[in-house]
């Protein structure tokens, strides 16, 4: 069970759920299709894969959220299901990446989990942007 490979496919199933409790305002669902066929890609299917158009999907849905988005001067403290979500997504693009290095993998599944977990912290972004983002504030600054 601590094989790269059971992580990563572990570790993918983790972000998926956390994506299936972010707020139902938000359509979920194509992204944890996706996520199933990116697990099962991992765990040898081949009778589905991540392409190059579902990475440039959540490219587009990056590009409509932040085009209405302030430009970022600072951190942002995480708070949310979303912002939980992105972190739990860019654990799993780790545990890919490490089963990259021991096995065969389409490395557009760690592309597309990059992608996502840019995607998701655009959503966190244009989700509390109505009630004013928490930047980080440096020591000493207030």
């Amino acid at each position: 069970k601590n094989d790269k490979l059971i992580e990563a496919i572990g570790a993918v199933d983790e972000a998926n759920s956390a994506i299936g409790m972010i707020e139902e305002d938000y359509d979920v669902n194509q992204i944890q299709n996706d996520l199933f066929d990116l697990g099962a890609v991992l765990a040898g299917a081949s009778t589905v894969q991540i392409t190059d158009n579902r990475i440039t999907y959540l490219e587009n849905k990056i590009d409509e959220l932040n085009k209405d988005l302030p430009e970022l001067t600072s951190f942002i403290l995480p708070k949310g299901d979303i912002h939980n979500a992105r972190a739990i997504v860019r654990r799993a693009e780790r545990r890919v990446w490490d089963a990259i290095q021991g096995y065969k993998l389409d490395k557009n599944i760690a592309k597309y989990l990059n992608r996502l977990s840019d995607y998701l912290f655009v959503l966190a972004r244009y989700d509390s942007f109505e009630i004013e983002e928490q930047l980080w504030k440096p020591m000493g600054e207030e």
